[in-house]
């Protein structure tokens, strides 16, 4: 998953950046209104956490610019604790929810995955598809009830696929969703990571549709031959 974080103070946008790249997500950062209204536009994000008060756009701006060019990305405002009226104007701009500073990393981090697992019509911190399930709150993969061992762009992989159960996901998209915009990406090794994670799988979950791309049925994940 590709996320992208919008905030001006760059001790805070270090930290929240360095908690969700932990989590094993891609992301990109941006420090003012109009960079980060840029970016919102144009890059394919799966999630973006906004700042309310930023410089030389502030954020209701913002987010009111995405929703009119029909960005339908998930957003989670950040607010002041004291401004109730930042929560009440983000919602109606087009936020998805909102976090107050201060605030904990874990909830920010719980708020990202709820947000992420809705959009993709999941309902539970664990998507399963036959004897694979993906623990999107600890990070881990577990095949009939074994652990197994991922890097983290072999997990990014599989969770985005599995987050989109049922539908082809091209190979130019999963670039796109798992690398961050200073990542040298090549949709060939996109190839490689399928591979390994067929291997260290062992169950017949992945399927390649040829000329489209990649996908996992509902109905999938029998023993490998």
């Amino acid at each position: 998953m590709r996320l992208l974080v919008v905030e001006d103070d760059r001790d805070l946008n270090r930290q929240v950046v360095s908690a969700l790249e932990e989590a094993g997500y891609a992301v990109d950062k941006a420090f003012d209104g109009e960079e980060g209204a840029f970016l919102g536009e144009t890059e394919p994000y799966d999630c973006i956490i906004l700042d309310m008060g930023l410089p030389k756009a502030d954020g209701v701006s913002v987010l009111s610019g995405w929703r009119r060019a029909q960005v339908k990305t998930p957003v989670i405002i950040l607010t002041a604790r004291d401004r109730w009226s930042d929560k009440v104007n983000g919602f109606d701009a087009g936020a998805d929810d909102y976090v107050t500073k201060p605030f904990h990393m874990e909830e920010l981090l719980a708020r990202v995955r709820a947000l992420l697992r809705r959009a993709a019509g999941h309902a539970t911190s664990q998507i399963s598809v036959g004897p694979v399930v993906l623990d999107t709150r600890s990070g881990r993969v577990f095949v009939d009830g074994s652990p197994v061992k991922l890097t983290s762009h072999e997990y990014r992989l599989l969770s985005y696929l599995m987050h989109h159960t049922g539908r082809v996901v091209s190979r130019a998209e999963l670039t796109e969703h798992l690398y961050d915009q200073d990542f040298d990406r090549d949709s060939n090794t996109i190839e490689v990571f399928v591979g390994r994670l067929r291997k260290k799988l062992a169950v017949d979950l992945i399927q390649t549709v040829r000329g489209l791309g990649y996908l996992i049925d509902a109905g999938a994940g029998g023993s490998q031959p």
